[in-house]
């Protein structure tokens, strides 16, 4: 079975998982927050090289205050026991999004944990916190446009190479599978530029059941697909 390298996952459904035993949608967060490093670990044992984890956009700061709290909480305690995780799975860690809004001690955390963890050769993990594709494409054009300005780039440097390295994903490979939980079928949002030639795959499954059996279903499907790069 050809693994992929690069596997993105739309984190889905924890929510309407608590909802169904009762339980409120927090209890769900962090069950799924718990389901990160059985995947991940799942993952690295498959040989997925890469995997990208959709944990909290920029439109998730609109849900009830009491849920992003709960959800920055969270985060954060996944960020403190992270280190150790990483170096426990030789794990690489990097966050993807605009890290600005967390708060300081957050930044501070990620910080540690992208410096901590960059030496380890293992499953590179990605996860995209404060993130939104096209939130990720405008500060990228920002930041292209002022070098721009600044002589650093002439206009006729720019290509899908250069364009990529401004991204919060650059030197990352794009990935070849995107998953996403719960019966969704939608981007939302969601390394636009990047899944430009990945396969999709949409389980009903809701994250916090989201197994390694299932992500291994994940993976037959996508060697079941005719992968014709270049063409339509």
């Amino acid at each position: 079975m050809k693994i992929p390298n690069h596997v993105a996952i739309i984190l889905d459904g924890n929510g309407r998982w608590a909802r169904s035993k009762g339980m409120p949608r927090t209890y769900g967060h962090t069950t799924g927050a718990k389901n990160v490093e059985k995947i991940a670990e799942a993952a690295g044992n498959m040989g997925i090289r890469y995997l990208t984890l959709y944990a909290f956009s920029t439109e998730n700061w609109n849900r009830p205050a009491e849920e992003v709290k709960a959800l920055m909480n969270l985060l954060d305690n996944y960020l403190k026991n992270c280190i150790q995780t990483a170096k426990k799975n030789n794990m690489a860690v990097r966050v993807l999004g605009d890290i600005s809004r967390l708060d300081e001690r957050m930044q501070e955390k990620i910080r540690q944990l992208e410096e901590s963890s960059a030496q380890y050769d293992g499953l590179h993990l990605q996860i995209a916190i404060n993130y939104g594709s096209r939130d990720e494409i405008v500060r990228a054009i920002r930041r292209l446009g002022q070098d721009v300005e600044e002589g650093k780039l002439s206009p006729d440097q720019i290509s899908e190479e250069t364009f990529s390295s401004y991204l919060d994903t650059a030197g990352l490979p794009d990935p070849d599978l995107l998953i996403r939980t719960s019966g969704e079928e939608r981007l939302s949002n969601f390394l636009l530029w990047q899944l430009a030639y990945a396969e999709f795959y949409f389980t009903d499954v809701p994250w916090p059941d989201f197994h390694e059996e299932d992500l291994r279903r994940a993976v037959e499907a996508y060697n079941q697909r005719d992968r014709r790069y270049g063409k339509i």
